[in-house]
């Protein structure tokens, strides 16, 4: 195939690619092609999508050369939902171009706010304008991690003077931190403009195992944010210690009378690309998928350091309710 394809253009080469085998053999042909390139990287941004609605496009272009369907390219195109996040905000410009762009695949972004281990305050008082633009929205508060240690046990008055110094640390993690940490995600939503029943994901980074001082602060989190009302919990976690947690949290949630599937954000796995569906990332219940972590992705030669996932929905934290 690599040889047929040197002695002519990659959309001369998929169309002949269809007249002989067809639609699927066209996809084939468009990822492999999409692969190749994606191992040859230019020294200059790229104008190429990724990979898999690259090959979509490609099969769909020679479906309307031989008059045959692409449902296959037609269902990665419109079947799932691809994302970004970023730890900062890109700036207008950028995000009107990544958006608006003809074959952007980017319909949904991120949205960090302000928490105990996000410092950064690059996405505040940006709700109207990445809404203004069209931009989907999975909500994040970076709340207390373990950063791979036992937390020790402090007293109430100890967690206070610890946070004076550092409002990210392992050894704040208890049940009051979580009521604490839930509290103020609902507090710097509002100050955002979220409307009422959106999503805020709490971001739990990867553990070897889960101490039980953290069990305890993200039970206690879900149990306040279903308390209050305002915001429904929703969790961003590693695909290592995702069952674990997914079971503490939906626990929380009948014990709240809540018949609701908490919504997941699941980090890692193997196999990804941005025509697969979330699920395939090891878990039933999983509604988003990071599957790329720290690359580099471009739009009209415009290129930032991103996540990419797929989501279920346009906007993870607005659209509807898993079933």
């Amino acid at each position: 195939m690599i040889a047929f394809v040197w002695g002519m253009s990659s959309l001369e080469a998929i169309k002949a690619s269809a007249a002989r085998g067809g639609v699927k053999q066209a996809l084939a042909l468009g990822v492999a092609l999409g692969v190749f390139a994606c191992q040859t990287v230019p020294s200059e941004p790229s104008r190429e999508s990724p990979v898999v609605g690259a090959a979509a496009r490609f099969a769909q272009a020679a479906a309307r050369v031989t008059g045959q369907e692409a449902k296959l390219a037609d269902e990665y195109e419109n079947g799932r939902h691809v994302g970004f996040d970023t730890y900062k905000y890109p700036g207008t410009k950028v995000m009107k171009i990544w958006k608006d762009t003809p074959g952007s695949p980017y319909k949904w972004v991120g949205f960090y706010l302000p928490a105990p281990c996000h410092s950064g305050r690059t996405w505040v008082g940006k709700r109207a304008e990445i809404d203004s633009m069209g931009w989907g929205v999975a909500v994040v508060y970076v709340g207390q991690q373990t950063w791979g240690r036992n937390p020790r046990r402090l007293t109430a008055a100890q967690r206070e003077a610890l946070r004076k110094k550092d409002a990210c640390s392992a050894d704040l993690l208890s049940a009051d931190e979580g009521r604490r940490d839930a509290d103020d995600a609902v507090a710097v939503s509002k100050a955002e403009g979220f409307e009422k029943g959106l999503v805020v994901f709490l971001d739990i980074e990867r553990m070897e195992t889960i101490p039980q001082a953290m069990r305890e602060y993200y039970r206690a989190w879900t149990a306040r944010m279903l308390e209050l009302g305002e915001y429904r919990p929703g969790v961003y976690a590693h695909r290592h210690n995702a069952a674990e947690i997914f079971a503490d949290v939906q626990a929380v949630f009948k014990e709240k009378g809540v018949n609701e599937t908490p919504r997941f954000w699941i980090a890692g796995g193997k196999g990804f690309h941005e025509g697969r569906a979330p699920q395939d990332a090891g878990f039933a219940f999983t509604g988003v998928w990071q599957g790329l972590l720290d690359v580099a992705r471009s739009v009209a030669e415009v290129r930032l350091p991103i996540d990419v996932n797929v989501a279920k929905w346009e906007s993870p934290s607005e659209t509807g309710v898993t079933q």
